[in-house]
């Protein structure tokens, strides 16, 4: 629930259903850059990152995505610290199948054991007994997609996890992995600039699936070019929250992630659940 001294709250942008039990507020918490430069190791002032988390939920944030390749294992580690135990109707949802080297590279890692090896270390990190929602961070090209699902599906028969979600994927990849088992969300890349999981958003709406648009800002000063500015200056607000709300308003299954390890920003990023762009903003940005 949003705090009841602020007048901002994530339950503005209304909500969607992961499966047939998770309904979550439509503006999550992206939980990649709370950790150290580079996506690697600890950020220089831990405390702040966990207020930032603390401060999301108290704001109505009651959806926070993650992953083990984060830090690796740092942004895990940091929401445990922040939020465990976990207030009801909280969904934490994480990733596996990404490793990570000394140069910060992120390398696909789809092998069966290693997706076990990877979900029971979240399960310990993160300080619960099943996952919410485990997602497939990227398919790997040296493993066949149904054999890495397979180890995800037999997790989610041990009640390791509640739900299964896909990333970095193609309708085609989406629809293979129907065919074996319930799929959630789908987590693409997607924002004002980079519109080339179009596709995959629009079977997400065709067959009611939670679309997690990651990147969804598209850096500090997105899309200037894409009419954001204007429609800013239209509503006295910022750039940023003008490409939130666009997300938003760009389908029902839409649950974007924003991230940020700063205070303001998040508050700036969740008082975009509220902003209604109109007919002519959507056409400006289209």
């Amino acid at each position: 629930m949003a705090d009841n001294d602020s007048p901002i709250s994530a339950g503005d942008a209304g909500t969607v259903t992961l499966g047939d039990d998770l309904t979550v507020n439509r503006l999550g918490f992206g939980a990649m850059r709370i950790t150290g430069q580079g996506i690697l190791g600890a950020p220089d002032d831990p405390g702040n990152a966990i207020r930032v988390l603390r401060r999301a939920v108290e704001l109505g944030v009651d959806f926070v995505d993650t992953a083990d390749s984060y830090g690796p294992d740092v942004s895990e580690e940091l929401i445990a610290a922040a939020l465990a135990p976990y207030p009801d109707g909280l969904v934490i949802a994480t990733k596996g199948g990404f490793l990570r080297d000394g140069t910060g590279s992120w390398l696909p890692d789809g092998r069966p054991e290693h997706l076990r090896e990877a979900c029971e270390g979240s399960l310990r990190r993160l300080q619960l007994d099943r996952i919410p929602l485990y997602q497939y961070h990227t398919p790997d090209p040296a493993v066949p997609l149904a054999e890495s699902l397979g180890a995800l599906i037999e997790l989610r028969d041990e009640g390791k996890i509640a739900h299964i979600g896909l990333s970095n994927v193609s309708p085609e990849q989406v629809q293979e992995a129907r065919v074996m088992t319930p799929i959630v969300s789908v987590q693409n890349r997607y924002n004002v600039d980079d519109r080339g999981s179009q596709a995959v958003l629009d079977l997400c709406d065709d067959i009611g699936v939670a679309f997690i648009p990651w990147w969804p800002v598209g850096g500090d000063t997105p899309g200037t070019g894409k009419g954001l500015d204007t429609v800013a200056a239209r509503h006295g607000v910022s750039p940023v929250q003008v490409a939130l709300a666009w997300q938003l308003a760009r389908s029902p299954q839409m649950l974007p992630i924003p991230g940020t390890s700063s205070l303001d920003h998040l508050e700036e990023n969740v008082a975009a659940a509220a902003l209604r762009l109109t007919d002519d903003d959507l056409a400006l940005l289209a």
